[in-house]
């Protein structure tokens, strides 16, 4: 299996630094980042590592659950996930953490019933290499078809 690139200049420190975050396998862009506006309610144009992993996570579990449903003997005809990351303050050890990532997956999908789908969405986000990657951290999970 390939690995993939990013990387990041930075300037200037934590408070008045900025800096840009390079999709370097893709090519997809450059992004820009700065402490104060990931502390920030709105981004104002920049990402965060948050967002990122955020991206990350929901794009890992589609493609897992998309597979579950194959599996489970369904048909995924169209699956919309989100995926919204937490930061806030690390008590025990000072600095910042993640303090929950939140899942939402509504999908159509044929010849699974909702305890199928559920199960399936259950065994994504359990199984999905992101989710392995991000033990340490509360992940919940809102599953549901559409009609």
């Amino acid at each position: 299996m390939p690995t993939r690139s990013a990387r990041t200049a930075w300037n200037g420190t934590l408070e008045q630094g900025s800096g840009q975050v390079e999709l370097s396998s893709s090519k997809a862009g450059t992004y820009e980042v700065s402490f104060p506006k990931r502390a920030a309610d709105e981004a104002g144009g920049t990402t965060s590592p948050e967002e990122l992993i955020a991206a990350a996570h929901s794009a890992c579990f589609a493609m897992q659950l998309s597979a579950n449903i194959a599996e489970a003997g369904g048909t995924p005809e169209s699956l919309e996930v989100s995926a919204d990351v937490s930061l806030g303050p690390d008590k025990d050890n000072g600095g910042f953490k993640l303090t929950g990532i939140t899942l939402k997956v509504r999908g159509e999908v044929s010849g699974l019933d909702a305890d199928g789908f559920a199960k399936a969405a259950d065994a994504a986000k359990a199984g999905c290499p992101v989710s392995k990657a991000l033990t340490g951290v509360d992940i919940t999970l809102d599953a549901a078809l559409e009609s």
